[in-house]
């Protein structure tokens, strides 16, 4: 089958290659023929080596496809379901779980230092344990979850990651007040989701703060009150707040430089919500006496920060009821030929969310 190879963590090009193969069907299993996948900017982390991935793999972790073929044991999906695929499923029995934080369940990550696939020259991993550019993968069936048959692939394959990412900040990690002020710094597809859930929630004020004019222009679309570049932002702090600071800023970009600012922009008492996927080794400093004295809630948001069955099942519901615009967050669509052409664009920041059709 056809599959997006990436050989080596730090080249920036990937190659579509025809001699790949998925491994690992069996017991528990299934086989998916994937049918759309998102372009998120963790795949590019992954392949600049930001987040930790072994080589090579296939990039992808956002996708929606069909069921093949299911696995023994496997009872509650048959060939011909259409689903989406979870990067992190929740395993239902460990503490994390038990407590009903299953978005830190870390079931899925044992399988991300499994190869997903082969070629002749050897193994091939997955990204997240998934790699979903690729024409089919064969992941756990709890990996799988069953969508109606009235959500296109598309849009399936952004509930996925990045709106679930983006709109669970907002609704779940933050709980966002009705009438209060909200600065989102970094206005990709997650970045457009935490607005749309700042809106969602209420919010008075929503500043949209990117360096990229496009993405500021399609913030204001999608709910956003004033979108300014980052240069900006201590105007609008002004002007919004008469300079104490909002009472949540949202950190989309995953840098300790960037969440500095959305600290400092921050008022006393506010909360600060980390949703950006940073380096390992890329800290954040704060002083001592600042987080005593300025009592800021510092709250990582990590997949949405709720029940990733929920979530998903709460977007299809706000999507189906015209609250959410999902279709609006694809401003671009590709084969998997052009693979690079799609990762340009989004290193540009030309494109909120890329469509990889499969």
């Amino acid at each position: 089958m056809r599959a997006a190879v990436l050989h080596e963590i730090g080249q920036d090009k990937l190659e579509v290659l025809d001699d790949v193969e998925t491994t690992g069907f069996g017991p528990g299993r299934v086989r998916i023929r994937v049918r759309a996948t998102g372009l998120c900017h963790s795949d590019l982390s992954a392949m600049a080596g930001v987040l930790p991935q072994p080589a090579p793999f296939v990039p992808g972790h956002e996708g929606a496809g069909e069921i093949l073929e299911v696995g023994e044991g496997v009872g509650h999906l048959k060939p011909g379901d259409r689903v989406v695929v979870c990067w992190l499923p929740a395993c239902g029995v460990c503490a994390a779980c038990k407590r009903g934080q299953t978005q830190l369940c870390l079931a899925g990550f044992m399988n991300a230092g499994t190869p997903n696939f082969r070629r002749p020259g050897g193994d091939v991993f997955g990204f997240a344990g998934t790699g979903t550019f690729a024409e089919e993968v064969v992941v756990d069936a709890g990996c799988a979850v069953p969508i109606p048959d009235d959500v296109p692939f598309d849009i399936a394959a952004l509930i996925g990651c990045g709106v679930t990412t983006g709109l669970g900040a907002a609704l779940n990690t933050a709980d966002v007040e009705a009438g209060s002020s909200v600065a989102v710094i970094g206005c990709g597809g997650v970045g457009i989701s935490a607005i749309q859930g700042a809106r969602l929630k209420g919010a008075a004020e929503i500043v949209a703060v990117d360096p990229v004019a496009s993405r500021r222009e399609s913030a204001l679309k999608f709910g956003a009150t004033r979108a300014v570049s980052p240069d900006e932002l201590p105007a609008a702090k002004q002007e919004v707040t008469a300079g104490e600071g909002f009472d949540y800023v949202f950190e989309v970009v995953g840098r300790s430089a960037t969440a500095r600012t959305a600290y400092e922009n921050t008022r006393r008492g506010g909360t600060l919500v980390v949703v950006g996927a940073g380096a390992l080794d890329d800290y954040l400093q704060l002083s001592m006496f600042e987080l005593f004295f300025d009592e800021k809630r510092i709250l990582p948001s990590m997949y949405g920060g709720g029940d990733v069955l929920r979530s998903y099942e709460r977007t299809i519901a706000l999507w189906r009821a015209g609250r959410v615009d999902l279709e609006g967050l694809i401003t671009h669509r590709v084969p998997l030929s052009d693979i690079n052409e799609a990762l340009d664009q989004m290193r540009s920041g030309t494109a909120l969310r890329t469509c990889i059709e499969i």
